[in-house]
């Protein structure tokens, strides 16, 4: 699988170049949310873009930042991630199109916590072919909102 390039929960070790006007997709206020659940864009993940809320959960964070690589929103992947292990920035390899997201696990997270963990599975094409990357990533709260802290494991 390739390794290169921008990564839903955003890996600090893998990147890609940001293409100026890059084409994101169909997605709308109205489509169908990217991150898989039954809203619209701006009723699920477009509100957290937007700024006009935060995600309440890691799981819902996950989802935003998911989405945010959908969209191409590098923005919001920089402001969701901690700054201990933030990037300069996100960079998106033009190749690549994001299919899919399918949480597998959660642990912790919520309201309760102050960190937590989702295990994800996200599929995309590079160039055509699909693929798919696995991870087990970390989320903290910082400065009262979730944000992406590191990988724990990588498959």
């Amino acid at each position: 699988m390739s390794r290169r390039t921008s990564r839903p929960a955003g890996s600090g070790a893998r990147s890609a170049r940001a293409s100026a006007g890059a084409d994101p997709g169909p997605t709308g206020p109205e489509s169908p949310c990217p991150c898989g659940l039954p809203a619209t864009y701006a009723d699920c993940c477009g509100r957290y873009h937007s700024g006009a809320a935060a995600a309440p959960t890691c799981e819902a964070l996950m989802r935003s930042r998911y989405a945010a690589f959908v969209v191409r929103d590098a923005a919001y992947l920089l402001r969701t991630w901690h700054p201990d292990t933030r990037p300069p920035g996100v960079d998106f390899d033009p190749a690549m199109r994001w299919t899919g997201l399918e949480i597998l696990e959660t642990t912790d997270g919520s309201a309760f916590h102050s960190a937590g963990t989702v295990t994800f599975r996200a599929r995309y094409t590079d160039g055509g072919r699909p693929d798919a990357l696995h991870e087990k990533s970390r989320f903290v709260r910082h400065e009262g909102a979730w944000v992406y802290a590191a990988a724990v494991f990588v498959d």
